[in-house]
């Protein structure tokens, strides 16, 4: 593993579930990396065995050779075979299909638009208020201003605060085109796409900023549509809400 981080170097990691995405990356990487040399030399030697000098006629007589290209192939299958179900759908399961079980889980809705990201906190009470197209001539996230619930929910704009060592959960949507969520250092990458919810969550392990990036070409100003991830320590992370005022204030 430590020679194949050394060819395949990867971005710093920063979450708990990156883990799992950074061995199911070297395990995908080192076996094309097996396949590729493999071939390569299997290619070279049909080239200089049975180039056209030593091989004025066909012939299809060496049975040896048909047997072992035969185990090779039932071997490359059963390796694509160990990867794909002892490894890529239980990360897929786990990862993607389900939502984490865990209590006490921060909720963050992000909204996406040209070209900017829209973060939304519910808050010191933990509800978020409630939200519809029609506010949003009103405000960035289209906070309902009559609901109480939205009275001291927090927005801010390119800036996502989480605690760290906490389970964090990004419900994502857009307001014009198709974006995409992508923090490498949390190994997040996720499609943002208007009229839909997608969810995706991961668990920071270290404190400090990471980049945020829009990984899908959105228009002229997807490159400038960029974010910042700032983990904070638990108190620090309490101290931000509590100085925060509620976006309708």
């Amino acid at each position: 593993m430590d020679i194949l981080k050394t060819i395949f170097p990867m971005p710093p990691l920063a979450s708990v579930e990156g883990r799992d995405i950074d061995t199911l990356m070297y395990l995908i990487h080192g076996l094309i990396l097996i396949l590729f040399v493999g071939w390569a030399v299997y290619f070279i030697v049909v080239l200089i065995k049975f180039r056209k000098t030593n091989n004025p006629k066909v012939q299809n007589t060496d049975s040896k050779a048909s047997k072992i290209s035969t185990v090779v192939e039932w071997a490359v299958a059963a390796l694509e075979f160990l990867l794909l179900f002892a490894f890529s759908i239980p990360f897929w399961a786990v990862h993607v299909a389900s939502k984490p079980e865990v209590k006490n889980v921060l909720e963050i809705k992000v909204l996406a638009q040209q070209f900017a990201w829209n973060v939304h906190y519910a808050g010191p009470d933990g509800k978020f208020g409630r939200v519809g197209a029609k506010f949003l001539d009103d405000n960035p996230l289209g906070l309902d201003p009559n609901d109480p619930n939205g009275k001291d929910d927090i927005a801010t704009m390119n800036q996502i605060y989480v605690p760290v060592n906490k389970v964090v959960m990004l419900s994502l949507t857009s307001k014009d085109v198709i974006h995409s969520l992508g923090i490498p250092a949390m190994r997040v990458k996720q499609d943002v796409i208007p009229g839909m919810a997608t969810m995706v969550w991961f668990t920071p392990t270290q404190i400090g900023q990471f980049e945020i990036v829009c990984s899908q070409l959105c228009g002229l100003g997807h490159y400038r549509m960029r974010g910042v991830l700032n983990v904070l320590s638990q108190q620090d992370y309490d101290r931000w809400i509590k100085e925060q005022k509620g976006s309708n204030d």
